[in-house]
């Protein structure tokens, strides 16, 4: 990722970069600082201070959706963040102590520290037990480091796969016996005095801190054509295998869609199509560019640059190709062209955002 350049560290390959913070600690002469965004394009970050807490008083976050991902520091700061939490005054009357929104590494780590603590607190997960780590498609490679989780001790995972990762989890769920709310997403969270009013999908708690320890995918981002509506297009890759020789388009140029779509090649598809509409994948690692390139050149996938789709229909995809019509047969749709972040849940809150364009 880093080479010599007249003398000089330069960065040569930043698609190399797994963004794993060891990077930081292991250099001998603290030349290396983390960092959000780049000077093009920022990232939103909600405003935190150093226990977590929010620009609202009594509500916190922790994990991906303060800027940190990684599954270790995500871990640490669910932990760090319930820990602080134990310490305020607890809410009269029958609220809880804390609502935690998110089963993720962030909100795992963070039911199981309020569980340790005898807290009274209730989890909510709108979709399964892994968060973000969930929708990874099968088989992905999971990097993280060794992190103390409450009531489990030392984890000791490097790099593991997804479906290890979730089975050491859901071990530890029957082990400590946590309990989560599946299925129930959060819609409103207004202050009500002393306490919060949680409204969900499923009903409404009173609560005296709240912690979000949500994803930053968010909502998934649309094409915006006609035919979307169609069952056969979905917003992210679970199994590879279900697409064994069938036709397939991918949309999008980061990481996600040159996975699904190698991924899908690899595994038999009829055709595989991926479409982006920039001229290169600059934004994608080096080993995902490389597994694209032995696809197409091994004919197992047709490569289309500077195209855009343009309408859906049951049986075939119409793109524009650098101007000219091109319809393609096809029997799914996956788009990996990113989220659109929560931050206006975050604003109806009340919690500031700030946006980061490269800086510490």
């Amino acid at each position: 990722m880093l080479g010599i350049v007249h003398g000089r560290a330069v960065l040569v390959s930043p698609g190399d970069c797994i963004g794993h913070g060891a990077c930081k600690a292991a250099c001998p002469v603290e030349a290396i600082s983390l960092v959000f965004g780049s000077e093009r394009r920022g990232v939103e970050i909600p405003l935190l201070k150093p226990n977590f807490e929010s620009t609202v008083p009594g509500i916190f976050v922790a994990g991906e959706l303060g800027g940190m991902g990684l599954i270790r520091n995500a871990l640490e700061q669910g932990r760090q963040a319930v820990e602080y939490i134990a310490q305020r005054s607890r809410p009269a009357g029958q609220a809880l102590d804390l609502l935690i929104v998110g089963a993720g590494p962030a909100g795992f780590s963070a039911s199981l520290t309020a569980l340790s603590k005898r807290m009274r607190f209730v989890t909510l997960e709108q979709e399964s037990l892994g968060g973000s780590v969930f929708q990874y498609p099968r088989g992905k490679l999971v990097m993280t480091a060794p992190a103390r989780v409450p009531l489990l001790g030392k984890v000791n995972f490097r790099q593991t796969s997804k479906e290890a990762l979730l089975e050491f989890w859901q071990e530890a769920e029957r082990k400590t016996g946590v309990k989560i709310n599946y299925g129930e997403g959060v819609m409103e969270i207004r202050r009500d005095g002393a306490v919060f009013r949680v409204k969900t999908t499923r009903g409404e708690y009173a609560a005296g801190s709240v912690l979000l320890a949500i994803g930053r995918r968010g909502t998934p981002r649309k094409l915006g054509v006609p035919g979307e509506e169609l069952p056969k297009v979905v917003y992210r890759l679970i199994d590879p295998e279900q697409y064994s020789g069938r036709h397939v388009l991918v949309v999008g140029g980061g990481d996600s869609a040159l996975e699904a779509a190698a991924s899908i090649a690899d595994s038999g598809a009829g055709t595989v199509v991926l479409s982006y509409r920039g001229e290169s994948f600059d934004r994608a690692k080096a080993g995902n560019r490389e597994r694209i390139d032995a696809a197409t050149k091994g004919g197992k996938l047709q490569l289309l640059m500077k195209s855009q789709v343009k309408s859906i229909q049951p049986e075939s995809v119409t793109l524009d190709h650098e101007g000219r019509s091109v319809t393609v047969a096809n029997d799914a749709v996956i788009v990996s062209a990113g989220g659109v972040l929560p931050s206006e849940f975050l604003r109806r809150i009340g919690i500031g955002i700030e946006t980061k364009y490269g800086t510490a």
